[in-house]
């Protein structure tokens, strides 16, 4: 299975917003020349995320975008499936799938697409928005380490 941009984007640019501000509207054009991403393609990403619930926006002046909740309750699962659908190595175990190759139930692989999408779900739903945010920090100290004394 492979992330398409738009889940590299929407995560990032999600990123980018949490850093900005989780308690007022951040606007687009703010976001999009922090994380150096076309403001055209992250507006198609933040309306998929606004109707997952995932975003608000506020019109007006100093509107913007902001999250709908705090960063520590939204999963990178919960981004990625909002902008690339479900999550799965192979179609055929997709929850609303119709086994479209007809080998469902005799699949000798099924076992194991199964257990990789358990795994990968289980990754995915463990880590949230506030830990990638950490994890900024985290290389920001790396790359500017502070020698004060």
């Amino acid at each position: 299975m492979k992330i398409s941009t738009r889940g590299q984007y929407g995560l990032e640019a999600l990123i980018g917003l949490a850093l900005k501000s989780t308690s007022t509207p951040v606007s687009l054009k703010s976001i999009t020349s922090d994380c150096g991403l076309s403001e055209s393609y992250i507006l198609q990403i933040f309306l998929m995320l606004k109707k997952a619930g995932i975003l608000t926006s506020v019109r007006g002046a100093q509107g913007g975008y902001m999250l709908s909740r705090e960063p520590s309750q939204i999963s990178v699962r919960q981004v990625l499936e909002a902008v690339e659908g479900p999550l799965a190595p192979v179609s055929c175990i997709v929850d609303d799938c119709n086994d479209p190759c007809g080998r469902y139930k005799m699949c000798a692989a099924r076992l194991l697409w199964e257990k990789v999408k358990k795994r990968m779900d289980s990754l995915v739903d463990s880590i949230t928005l506030a830990d990638l945010v950490e994890n900024v920090y985290a290389v920001d100290a790396r790359e500017n380490p502070d020698y004060s004394i």
